[in-house]
């Protein structure tokens, strides 16, 4: 190693270290300090919203420098709206049922064992996001209220957002007595920092990557820690015949418009085939200044034909792709073929096909007539989330306190052996 990769190993490691140490005290702390910790840290977010969106602008300099896109910019910016949320997010985790603890299962073995599984903190949790400065708040407020240390290394644009943000979580752990290091950020855009945390078996129990594609790939490849996916969200809404035009018309804007560059942001519409309105909705988009790329028999006056490549494409911005399908089965077969496993909706008043959509796909959230756009935990009622998990193990959809737990066994006998 160089002086500078051994100065981001030798930092990195302390910062593994201070984690574990800080984890043992959390996996014991009682739910009323975790929650002192977060509401005192939703306090210093409000009160300390002008220095956070000061810092917020030196980030906005940095990524127009970088040639950052209108999407990557309105994830990346702060308002006092936006701050207030994030002070909002930190209370309602604060409020909700602390997940450690709780008896899962509980039995009696003819043997004379009682047995139970109850929840227990994963114990120190690394997460790796790109952009979007309030995923400090929700990732550190998140792992504290599930009784975890965590690891948090922001993308290179957010780095004075997030270090401002991080700054409050610190100060809601000081507030309530417990170790600054409960909650880390990473002090560095050296991306030799990620490649550390990824390999730091030792330290970090998992990892949880949010971001584009490239992001969440190299985790995957290179990670020796488990891994949480957050899987980019090439999300689709197929319309099926028995679709009402006006749930159509509001669903579908809201959807693609309401936020380009959120990961719940719709991507590809799959219209059955006879559905009466489609050009009125190609229209509707393009009137709402949407790029659509429509595939055969969809192409009318604005749009451009699509290509091989929109198909499975997350724009995350006001781009949208167009398909004509035969059917409900057809358009699970587009989806099988193109999605990501994220979020998948239908629009339909037909209880059987809908059923047939909820039964036939494996996304981690599916929805019937509600806009794609409420593929996040917040409005899931978990206050907050680390992101949306796409794969199998443990974790799926949102990634809430909850989701943040493992659990163990408490066996008890009474002088009981085995014969």
């Amino acid at each position: 190693m160089d002086g500078a990769e051994t100065d981001i190993h030798a930092m990195m490691q302390q910062l593994g270290q201070n984690a574990r140490a800080a984890a043992q005290v959390l996996a014991s702390t009682p739910p009323e300090v975790k929650d002192k910790a977060l509401t005192a840290a939703a306090d210093a977010v409000l009160a300390g919203s002008d220095r956070i969106i000061a810092a917020n602008a030196r980030d906005l300099e940095f990524g127009r420098a970088k040639g950052l896109t209108g999407a990557m910019m309105d994830r990346l910016t702060l308002t006092a709206e936006r701050v207030q949320a994030i002070a909002e997010g930190l209370r309602t985790v604060a409020a909700q049922p602390d997940p450690v603890g709780r008896v899962l299962a509980e039995w009696d073995r003819p043997s004379g064992l009682h047995i139970r599984r109850v929840s227990t903190p994963l114990g120190v949790i690394g997460v790796i996001y790109e952009s979007r400065p309030n995923v400090t708040a929700d990732a550190g407020g998140l792992c504290l209220k599930a009784g975890n240390a965590a690891i948090l290394r922001g993308g290179s644009e957010s780095l004075h957002s997030s270090t401002a943000i991080h700054e409050c979580l610190v100060e809601g752990l000081r507030a309530a007595g417990l170790p600054e290091a409960s909650i880390q950020l990473v002090p560095t855009r050296d991306r030799a920092a990620v490649g550390e945390m990824l390999t730091m078996t030792q330290y970090i129990d998992v990892v949880v990557p949010r971001g584009g594609k490239g992001l969440v790939g190299r985790v995957q490849a290179d990670a020796r820690v488990p891994v949480f996916a957050h899987l980019e969200g090439i999300v689709h809404i197929y319309i099926d015949v028995d679709a009402d035009p006006e749930k159509v018309s509001r669903v579908v804007l809201n959807a693609k418009t309401r936020r380009t560059g959120i990961c719940g942001a719709a991507e590809c519409l799959l219209f059955h085939r006879d559905y009466k309105q489609t050009e009125a909705v190609l229209k509707m988009l393009l009137d709402a200044g949407v790029e659509v790329r429509a595939g055969e028999g969809l192409q009318i006056d604005g749009t451009v034909p699509a290509a091989q490549d929109d198909w499975g494409r997350e724009y995350l911005d006001s781009i949208i792709a167009a398909r004509k399908v035969e059917d409900v089965q057809q358009a699970m077969e587009h989806i099988r073929t193109y999605g990501s496993g994220h979020t998948d909706c239908i629009l339909t008043e037909n209880d059987a096909t809908a059923a047939r959509f909820f039964a036939g796909l494996d996304s981690a959230i599916l929805m019937r007539n509600a806009s794609t756009q409420f593929a996040d935990g917040g409005e899931f009622g978990m206050g907050a989330e680390i992101g949306i998990a796409t794969g199998k193990i443990h974790a799926r959809g949102p990634v809430g306190a909850e989701q943040l737990t493992s659990f163990k066994y408490l066996v008890e006998g009474d002088g009981t052996v085995r014969p």
